[in-house]
């Protein structure tokens, strides 16, 4: 005879996957984690394997993924005929996002680099190098 499931408040769920019983609310409207049974009194009531499944989101959100990938990558893990495969291409195409970011931060970090450079600190605001090269940057635009 199979015991049965001890279920768990939210107040638990979010002590124990560390996050705030907020958050397990914006999960559960977002799809990500299913919609627990109400006690009578209406109390919402998980199944224990909720923390486990609130700490993957959080560590894929620890990674870059957002909340839509994440949907995502829970979905195919419950798909029939998902393989590894699937989950490697979407984590490979997370990968190519981030070094894009990377590239862009550096061109940022760059330009602001540059700027500082050209500029001495010192005089009017109507000769700050600064100042002009963001105006020659917004009369491109």
């Amino acid at each position: 005879m199979e015991k049965p499931m001890k279920l768990i408040n939210i107040g638990q769920v979010a002590k124990r996957a560390g996050v705030t019983v907020e958050t397990i609310r914006f999960y559960e409207k977002q799809a990500l984690i299913v919609a627990p049974k109400r006690s009578q009194a209406g109390y919402r009531q998980y199944p224990p394997d909720t923390v486990k499944r609130i700490r993957f989101i959080q560590h894929a959100k620890e990674v870059g993924f957002t909340l839509k990938d994440i949907g995502e990558l829970l979905a195919l893990r419950q798909e029939k005929g998902s393989s590894c495969t699937d989950i490697k291409v979407r984590t490979s195409q997370k990968l190519e996002e981030v070094d894009k970011k990377i590239l862009d931060l550096i061109r940022i970090r760059d330009a602001l680099r540059n700027m500082i450079m050209k500029c001495s600190g010192q005089g009017a605001l109507s000769d700050c190098p600064i100042l002009e090269e963001l105006q020659l940057d917004e009369e491109k635009t």
